[in-house]
């Protein structure tokens, strides 16, 4: 009877809680399903817009935490996925490379004199080992930085949608308790009778030594000796310079190399690729590139980066070039050698961590470069504008050489709409120019010619030459030892 009783009542206890759990998930939210599937699709797009309309947006936005937590989520498998397949690419591309090697070694043991029909196919292996070796170099470049910066601009970008709001009410707030002023540097009324860095003029031998070197090993570019260009983009320099905090003369050089950038060397000798003047939109966008790499020379970076680190063995060890290039400089030079002249052969790829270069500098010369661009009378939104622009560039040759040394990140995009912020209103500013339209004519003008110079450049690293720069996926096959012995590789 007992044991009955007792199925009776155990019975009765589980129905009630049965009928417990179903009113409870009839009634109640479904917790676990509502984090498992946050709505981002109103975020999505908005990391597709550029920095100053997120800027303008940010405040009227409302998304939760666990929104951001998702997208970021997100985002962080994306960029794994893309690192992933590419790693994969090259990992066939080292197969390729091994495979045709190797029948370079049969070529060798089977014939043992040198014939025109030998000569034939060692060379065509030749084409296609080098061929592949650069697709190999690009891919790894893609995967190491290009994807990176990808995706640590749309991070920034999420960082500031979710950020900003709070940092703009702070910005109001100091300006409306008059507390502006004692932000880092923040007397810009005072440019041209401040010191930033002491002792600039110690800098100019270090600079003068670097250029010489540069030249010396064949590291930089050609100069670009047409007047109506360097003419006009000195002026601009001199105009910003003039209106900024640098106390040494300052030495511009036109290169002609189709990399998106500019740098500055110690001492006030800046360099502009002519890739920077073909990229920018405005005479704004261009002056606040030149005023950020002035910048550099100001607050004497190059001089405080010689007391960390030595890049002459990173560089190239005989050059014995030390540490005198910062910023946009030897990652400027070593991409530009890299990627236009096959030298990703020896594994020449910069970046800012193995220069010893912190973000702080970069922090600092925006804050300084958005303040000379106010100086100057240019919209200071030029630089940010600009971000913009390379931000959205598809191809990862360009984005790379340009985020390399300008990383986007949230921080620097705070930092200079800030300053922007607590910059007296400008009664009228320099948008755009009839004269940088007329340069951009002249640039597409003479592009042939500059073109054919470029093509002409030294080179660090001898390419085979009788090679057709092409996929090495679409090349030909070299041809065939003997009959019956193919050459053909595996398949990618």
């Amino acid at each position: 009877m007992r044991v009955a009783s007792m199925k009776v009542w155990m019975k009765k206890v589980l129905s009630i809680a049965l009928s417990v759990s179903l009113l409870l998930s009839v009634n109640s939210p479904n917790v676990y399903a509502a984090a498992a599937v946050e709505d981002t699709s109103g975020i999505d797009p908005l990391l597709k817009k550029p920095y100053l309309q997120l800027l303008e947006l940010a405040p009227t936005l409302q998304f939760t935490s666990p929104q951001f937590n998702q997208v970021r989520d997100r985002l962080k498998n994306e960029e794994k996925a893309k690192k992933d397949q590419l790693k994969s690419r090259e990992e066939n591309f080292e197969k390729q490379i091994k495979a045709a090697q190797d029948h370079l070694k049969q070529l060798n043991a089977k014939e043992a004199v040198e014939t025109e029909e030998v000569k034939t196919q060692r060379q065509a292996i030749h084409c296609q080992i080098q061929n592949y070796q650069d697709e190999l170099a690009k891919t790894k470049i893609e995967r190491q930085t290009a994807v990176p910066v990808e995706y640590e601009n749309y991070n920034a970008k999420l960082d500031l949608i979710e950020k900003w709001p709070a940092a703009k009410q702070e910005i109001a707030q100091m300006i409306a308790s008059n507390q502006a002023h004692t932000r880092k540097w923040g007397d810009a009324q005072d440019i041209g009778f401040r010191t930033i860095e002491d002792k600039q003029e110690d800098d100019i031998k270090a600079g003068q030594e670097a250029v010489q070197q540069l030249k010396q090993f064949g590291m930089l570019p050609k100069e670009i000796e047409d007047p109506v260009i360097t003419e006009y983009v000195n002026r601009i320099a001199q105009n910003i310079a003039r209106n900024s905090d640098l106390k040494v003369p300052l030495h511009l050089t036109v290169l002609n190399s189709k990399e998106v950038n500019a740098f500055a060397l110690p001492g006030g000798y800046l360099f502009v690729n002519r890739g920077l003047l073909e990229e920018t939109q405005t005479e704004a966008q261009l002056a606040g590139v030149l005023a950020h790499e002035i910048s550099h020379d100001v607050a004497r970076h190059g001089h405080r980066l010689m007391k960390r680190a030595t890049i002459a063995s990173i560089v190239y060890q005989a050059a014995q070039v030390a540490a005198l290039i910062f910023t946009g400089g030897a990652a400027g030079i070593g991409t530009y050698y890299a990627l236009t002249y096959g030298f990703q052969g020896l594994g020449l790829v910069l970046s800012l961590q193995l220069l010893g270069v912190s973000r702080d500098y970069e922090l600092e010369a925006d804050l300084l470069g958005v303040q000379y661009l106010w100086k100057a009378g240019y919209n200071p939104e030029g630089f940010i504008q600009f971000f913009d622009i390379m931000a959205s560039k598809e191809g990862y040759v360009e984005k790379t050489s340009f985020f390399r040394t300008h990383p986007a990140f949230y921080d620097r995009i705070l930092t200079s709409y800030r300053e922007i912020s607590f910059l007296p209103k400008q009664e009228q500013s320099v948008e755009n120019t009839s004269e940088f339209r007329s340069i951009k004519t002249h640039l597409k003008d003479i592009a042939e010619s500059l073109d054919a110079q470029d093509k002409d450049a030294p080179t660090l690293y001898k390419r085979e030459k009788g090679c057709e720069e092409t996929n090495p996926e679409k090349a030909k096959r070299p041809f065939e030892l003997s009959e019956g012995t193919a050459l053909a590789p595996a398949a990618i």
